[in-house]
């Protein structure tokens, strides 16, 4: 007795129609997005290329571009070398404060300088006595 030839195969188009929705469809969005951002570059866009190089473009061609990494020095890539177009209020990882403590401005002991006193104990047990 042989099954619904239908039913066996519904599986596997199910399969397909899923992967299609998940996969295939938005990649093909990024892609149309990143071509139409690379036919949109004109001179003076701030860009990243895909290694990581921050440059301004200088001048556009067919598919080749002339960056501007620093003053004076030019160098040409192709469109597709493009990672994105950098905007102002875009700030490098790198820009955050390292120490975001507050500081205070009154003086730890009361001290006339404001110096703390090193032989005072604080009762701090994790700190290093000699």
């Amino acid at each position: 007795m042989q099954g619904n030839p239908i039913g066996t195969f519904l599986p596997l188009i199910l399969l397909v129609v899923v992967f299609y929705f998940l996969l295939i469809r938005p990649q093909r969005k990024r892609q149309q997005e990143q071509l139409r951002m690379q036919s949109s570059l004109t001179p003076g866009t701030r860009v990243m290329t895909t290694t990581g190089l921050f440059g301004t473009v200088v001048a556009v061609e067919d598919d080749e571009m002339v960056l501007e990494v620093a003053p004076g020095v030019e160098t040409r890539w192709l469109k597709a070398a493009v990672g994105r177009v950098v905007v102002p209020g875009d700030a490098p990882v790198d820009a955050e404060p390292v120490d975001a403590e507050p500081v205070d401005d009154e003086p730890v002991d009361g001290g006339e300088d404001g110096l703390r006193d090193a032989t005072a104990d604080d009762g701090d047990s994790s700190s290093k006595k000699s």
